[in-house]
């Protein structure tokens, strides 16, 4: 395991894309950082760049408007890094589903390492969704 991969388990900092979601989701990360829920003791933080990212929250459908942009935005996060896709839209567009506007998923856009069901998703779940990865990365 390379150091890069080995420090993403110590202390992740996170970006959070919203590419066309309904706010449910984002408003479910935003209550995982409180201190209710206390993600940051895993050390995850939420950034304001993704350049200084190492895993990148994706909410929402992939829109054509949001397609090329969420695009740009993984190609600024430093490598390697991870995505995880949050919501039943991002996993397969929910009550989007057929929608001309929403001609693909998450999954076919960026390279999704571990998603996160849920319309909206418990802060329970991202919490587990985000510690099972954290072990994946360690190799546990």
């Amino acid at each position: 395991m390379n150091l890069k991969m080995k420090a993403l388990t110590k202390s992740p900092w996170v970006y959070h894309l919203s590419t066309g979601s309904c706010n449910n989701c984002d408003i479910e990360i935003l209550d995982c950082l409180t201190p209710r829920f206390d993600l940051e003791r895993f050390g995850i933080q939420l950034v304001g760049s993704p350049r200084h990212a190492d895993a990148l929250l994706v909410t929402g459908n992939m829109t054509l408007k949001s397609m090329p942009r969420a695009l740009e935005v993984y190609n600024q996060m430093p490598k390697p890094g991870v995505v995880i896709a949050i919501g039943t839209c991002s996993l397969g567009h929910g009550i989007f589903d057929g929608s001309y506007i929403c001609p693909k998923t998450v999954d076919e856009v960026l390279p999704v390492d571990i998603y996160i069901p849920g319309c909206p998703p418990k802060p329970e779940a991202i919490i587990a969704g985000v510690a099972k990865l954290l072990n994946k990365l360690a190799g546990k």
